[in-house]
């Protein structure tokens, strides 16, 4: 009976070992990790910068810009066109300067035209756009001179000069006025109120020497 009773009490035992075994609790899963190439935060980002496509027809990229686009040839503003314009585009910037021309003393260069407030849905400008602050299309114009584009004019006697024609998409339009302030405190203005504002940008550049 003894022999018994204890092979009895092994067989209880060792079945209670056997639940406990099974009803241990599962330890904590592993901490999840981000995947390689994603990224934590809001998902608020304005992801990359789109490249515009700013060209014309009276030159190609980096070519000599026509005389009827000089002063010599009346200051007649250049036809232009773009695409590539990314969505949610509320206006355009156009920045027209002379890399080859420091003022202010040398850490500016010389305003050729800077149009604001292009409208988003614009994808081109007609030649000789009319001198005025304020445009029929709601933009707005400057230049070194006046409300108006103003063409290169770099002698026989200078190297050759470089204007470079900066398109820039943006998602808002700028409360920045074209009259009560200088050219240059202007364009100051327009570059600050652009900021976090670009989704684009194209560029053209264009080489003029007088009597190319």
């Amino acid at each position: 009976m003894r022999h018994a009773a204890r092979l009895l009490a092994a067989v209880i035992l060792a079945v209670v070992g056997l639940d406990a075994g099974q009803q241990t609790p599962p330890q904590n899963p592993p901490p999840q990790t981000t995947p390689p190439g994603a990224q934590r935060g809001s998902g608020r980002g304005r992801g990359q910068i789109a490249t515009l496509t700013l060209t014309s027809p009276g030159w190609a990229d980096g070519n000599a810009i026509p005389a009827a686009n000089s002063q010599a040839g009346g200051d007649v503003s250049p036809a232009l066109s773009w695409s590539n314009v990314p969505d949610g585009v509320t206006s355009f910037v156009l920045i027209v300067h002379d890399l080859d021309a420091p003022v202010n003393p040398g850490t500016d260069d010389a305003l050729h035209w800077m149009v604001w407030n292009i409208p988003g849905s614009a994808r081109a400008m007609p030649e000789r756009v009319p001198q005025g602050a304020n445009l029929p299309d709601g933009s707005r114009q400057i230049s070194a001179t006046g409300p108006n584009y103003r063409g290169p004019a770099a002698s026989t006697a200078n190297p050759v000069h470089h204007l470079v024609f900066e398109l820039y998409a943006l998602d808002a339009m700028l409360d920045v006025p074209a009259v009560g302030a200088s050219p240059a405190q202007t364009r100051a203005a327009v570059i600050t109120a652009m900021a976090g504002h670009v989704r684009g940008k194209g560029v053209l550049t264009g080489v003029f020497k007088r009597g190319n």
